[in-house]
């Protein structure tokens, strides 16, 4: 795998900046503070994002490479893996996830595996190195290379730590010392006394015994439990049969309200009658005071018509005689003229008596009219009066009747309602039982009774309840504890396997290491400590007792820690970059930062010699601010690719 471009927008204090690197090795030079670290931590960022966590520096590598004038915070880079598959991965770093192209510039971004925490994990997909891996492998820093005199043995134990166990920060010896210890201190074993497990064991113990005194407060509190719930059922069971008597008892208090009314309609409709047949008699004493005016003046009209019809009739008619007569008998004419003036004197004198007399009594028929016309009216008001009552009756009869149907349907509609409501309550037969009793008043009052004295029972078996609740709290409390340290107890038991199962898998991975991975890195180091030191030492052995040994020229064996500062910091980097080989399938870059700052010119060309030789096919970066590199490889004739950073 190697990178080919790398393309920065703006990251840190690099901007508009695009390098491109090629096989073997590319010399990066800049001087201090050009941005040789920010360019390596661009590189770090693309393969797996950047991190906004301050893992105990001031400032996150987020804030710490975050333009401040608000460029835009991506970049670009392409890199080719061994299988010559090309991609390109663009970050804008404000984004948890990149976007990936294949060298199609297509998007393949979902064909990898998305971290909801790191987010796409292409890189680790393709090369199976993660982030820590290619930090403590692939790329190689000042620090790592250089440690002063009095800090000699400890690189020296890293590298024993290296050859024995495959981390530098792994010494086996200390690993199972340390997993001893932690074991007697965080459980113990039989032989210990005040240690965690043994401590538990006897809470365990005294908790149990507790336990047994306090189970038969459990037993009690059983009990009245049971016969709290029995009471309560019973209780539960009166008072539906209260409540459906209230209800029954309501409906028919309605029932009687409603009969009232009903019967207050019938006592108007009764005092209707009684009215009705009063003004009957009313009227009856009426037409029998009156009767004689009434039909005396009825029959007067009649007579008087007649009457006065048949006289000028007959006066007429005995006039005409007259004068008939006269003028055939008489024969004196003036008597007969006189004569003949007295029909119609007689006639107009007549008249004007009969006007008289009929205006007599019309007056007195006037006043008659009257009388008769207040008769009548006074009657016709009766009447009228009857007819209102009689009509009042009939709306109240209406009404009555009505009502009483109204009542019927609403009762029998309520006692269904209230089946229905206490079918799950009570029994069908019981619930109309209730509904059927003469006196629902008795038997609320008895049932209320039963109801009050059942309450009393059930008050008593709560403060007995109450009595023993401290007892049955201290039971929980102590069941409860003897769970947690149950829990405990299991936790150091599982605690205690964990740490047997980890010396298992150290003791496992310690011997395997020796039989296998260790011949191989000691191989590789006899081979690097000959090429560095020109074959002034050309064995090195590793074991248990005396951790990594050198073979002198004369062939005595002496610890590493013998050799000079130099050359354990050359041999503690051929180690690193050895294991470079076996992170991937694929050749990984070595990028080399500021690494060769403390070698001398002799170390410095023979470390390079060996990196151009042994990481044949691996691309080489390597970060400095110094022209040394550069000149020892044009001196060497080995091809570089420079690239200035200013």
């Amino acid at each position: 795998m190697k990178i080919n471009k790398i393309k920065i927008n703006s990251f840190g204090k690099l901007k508009e900046k695009e390098i491109e690197l090629k096989n073997g090795i590319n010399i990066i030079f800049g001087k201090n503070e050009a941005g040789k670290s920010t360019l390596l931590k661009f590189i770090v960022n693309s393969f797996y994002g950047i991190s906004k966590n301050k893992k105990g520096k001031e400032h996150s590598d987020f804030e710490k490479y975050t333009p401040w004038i608000g460029e835009e915070f991506s970049g670009k880079i392409e890199y080719e893996l061994d299988n010559q598959n090309k991609y390109e991965v663009y970050r804008e770093f404000k984004k948890k996830n990149p976007k990936i192209f294949n060298d199609k510039k297509e998007d393949i971004s979902k064909e990898f595996n998305i971290d909801k925490t790191a987010g796409n994990q292409f890189f680790y997909d393709q090369t199976k190195v993660d982030e820590e891996l290619f930090m403590s492998t692939i790329v190689v820093g000042q620090q790592d290379v250089k440690l002063g005199k009095q800090e000699q043995s400890v690189l020296v134990q890293k590298i024993a730590n290296l050859v024995g166990t495959g981390d530098d920060n792994v010494s086996y010896k200390r690993a199972i010392d340390r997993i001893n210890r932690r074991q007697l201190d965080e459980v113990g074993t039989t032989k210990s006394r005040e240690k965690p497990i043994n401590i538990i064991s006897r809470k365990i113990e005294n908790l149990e015994e507790e336990r047994q005194e306090l189970e038969k407060y459990k037993n009690f509190k059983y009990e009245i439990e049971e016969n709290k719930n029995n009471l309560e059922k019973e209780i539960y069971d009166l008072e539906n049969e209260n409540n459906l008597l209230k209800e029954i008892k309501k409906i028919k208090d309605e029932e009687k309200l409603e009969n009232e009314k009903i019967k207050i309609k019938e006592n108007i409709k009764k005092e209707n009658n009684e009215k009705i047949n009063l003004i009957k008699n009313k009227i009856n004493e009426i037409k029998i005071e009156n009767k004689n005016i009434l039909e005396k003046n009825n029959k007067k009209i009649k007579n008087k018509k007649y009457k006065i019809n048949k006289k000028l009739i007959l006066i007429f008619i005995l006039l005409i005689i007259i004068n008939i007569l006269q003028f055939i008998l008489i024969k004196n004419n003036i008597f007969k003229y006189i004569f003949l003036l007295t029909v119609p004197t007689f006639l107009i004198f007549s008249i004007f008596l009969e006007n008289k007399k009929r205006k007599k009594e019309k007056n007195i028929e006037k006043n008659n009219l009257i009388n008769l016309e207040k008769i009548n009216n006074e009657i016709n008001n009766l009447n009228n009066e009857i007819n209102l009552l009689e009509n009042n009756n009939k709306n109240l009869e209406n009404e009555i009747n009505n009502l009483k149907n109204s009542l019927i349907l609403k009762i029998n509609f309520e006692k269904e309602k209230i089946k229905n409501n206490y079918l799950n309550k009570i029994e069908k037969n019981k619930i109309n039982n209730l509904i059927n009793l003469e006196n629902q008043n008795y038997e609320i009052e008895n049932l209320q009774n039963k109801i009050n004295n059942k309450k009393i029972e059930l008050h008593s078996l709560e403060l007995d309840k109450k009595n023993i609740e401290p007892k049955l709290d201290d039971l929980s409390k102590i069941e409860e504890e003897l769970v947690n340290n149950k829990e405990k107890m299991s936790t150091l038991q599982k605690l205690n396997l964990s740490f047997e199962l980890a010396k298992d898998i150290l003791n496992t991975s310690y011997e395997k290491m020796k039989n296998t991975v260790t011949p191989k890195f000691t191989q590789e180091l006899s081979k690097n400590i000959s090429k560095i030191t020109d074959g002034k030492y050309n064995n090195i052995l590793f074991n248990d007792e005396d951790g990594l040994i050198v073979e002198l020229e004369n062939g005595n064996y002496v610890p590493a820690s013998k050799l000079s500062i130099g050359t354990i910091d050359q041999l503690y980097l051929s180690l690193r970059l050895s294991m470079v080989e076996e992170l991937s399938k694929e050749k990984m870059p070595i990028i080399l930062d500021e690494a060769f700052a403390y070698y001398d010119t002799q170390r410095l060309e023979n470390i390079l010699k060996y990196i151009n030789e042994k990481f044949i096919g691996h691309q080489i970066i390597i970060f400095t601010c110094t022209n040394r590199e550069k000149e020892i490889l044009k001196n060497l004739n080995i091809n570089f690719n420079n690239i200035e950073l200013i």
